[in-house]
């Protein structure tokens, strides 16, 4: 039994309000063609971004093996200029490496203070931000970060979910995206905001058998392609060939849904970390009761969950509405 595949909703020349008003409210994923990005498309070949992105330091993930696993952590981290990294992610056999001579490279930019302060491309690669025009389908105060995104051919990495709205502008190169809906997260096996399951291709049933109920999204991004995640919904990128990426995130909630001292922008809302608090303190009560009587109450306190908290008929209005389109 495979994953129910279901294909993401191609949209072409789409401009601020036609997003707003026929893809944004559908919460659904939606791939983007032909919006503007700038000259960074044709612009963003190695040697220019060699040239323009100059020495400055990067931390990058580097890996013996293309998929990435950030729960056990296969990978280690070290700092390379910016060209010196970019020469190497390109290539398929380093010269030059620091495990292996097909080791596999990953950046996610980084803010100045990367304990304080998010990712911005036009602060840290100012150079290189001239020629990336941010899609301006958000108000300008909802901005949160820009960030890089590159990769080494064949690199994949783990299924997670991200609290904000985001873009995915693939501005080189092709990738592979595979994303899942909140709704599925019972079937995902998570370990906070990440999945265990780490081939979501040919998956170990054994270990994860309820990983087939979870419906598969899947779109090939080409250059200057835009993919809008929405908040919550979970994804998986493989890089068909060596691409330069930039994800652009905004705070479409109030600003006080956020965590204040999060400059990753990935931790659950602060009213969400509130309640899983508090279900590790109810969890511990429960710990007080026999075996049977634990198992009966927390048959119950799930029910009630599902009762107060489960969104039903506005999710089930939205897939009528999509079905019907």
């Amino acid at each position: 039994m495979e994953s129910k595949l279901q294909t993401v909703p191609v949209y072409s020349d789409v401009d601020r309000e036609t997003f707003l008003r026929d893809i944004y409210p559908l919460r659904r994923p939606a791939v983007l063609k032909r919006v503007p990005l700038g000259p960074c498309v044709r612009a963003w070949t190695v040697s220019y971004l060699v040239q323009k992105g100059g020495d400055r330091e990067v931390k990058v993930h580097v890996s013996p093996d293309p998929r990435m696993d950030f729960l056990h952590k296969n990978f280690v981290y070290r700092t390379l200029p910016f060209d010196k990294f970019i020469q190497r992610a390109a290539e398929a056999k380093h010269s030059d490496f620091f495990i292996s001579e097909d080791e596999s490279y990953y950046l996610r930019s980084l803010g100045e203070d990367v304990r304080k302060e998010p990712a911005d491309l036009r602060k840290q690669f100012p150079e290189l931000a001239k020629d990336f025009h941010v899609p301006q389908f958000f108000e300008p105060e909802q901005f949160f970060s820009s960030v890089f995104r590159i990769s080494s051919p064949g690199l994949q990495l783990w299924t997670h979910y991200d609290i904000m709205d985001n873009l995915l502008a693939q501005v080189t190169g092709r990738k592979r995206v595979v994303l899942y809906s909140p709704k599925d997260a019972l079937y995902l096996y998570l370990t906070g905001d990440k999945s265990e399951v780490l081939d979501i291709d040919t998956p170990d049933l054994q270990l994860y058998p309820e990983f087939v109920k979870a419906s598969r999204y899947e779109c090939i991004l080409e250059p200057g392609d835009l993919l809008f995640i929405p908040a919550l919904w979970f994804h998986n990128t493989l890089a068909l060939q060596f691409g330069v990426g930039v994800n652009v995130f905004w705070r479409h909630l109030p600003l006080e849904t956020y965590d204040k001292k999060d400059p990753y922008g990935n931790k659950d809302p602060v009213a969400a970390t509130r309640a899983l608090q508090s279900l590790e303190r109810t969890l511990g009560i429960l710990e007080e009761l026999p075996p049977d009587y634990r198992d009966f109450y927390a048959r119950r306190m799930v029910l009630r969950i599902q009762s107060r908290a489960y969104l039903r008929q506005p999710m089930k209005a939205v897939q009528a509405n999509l079905d019907t389109a």
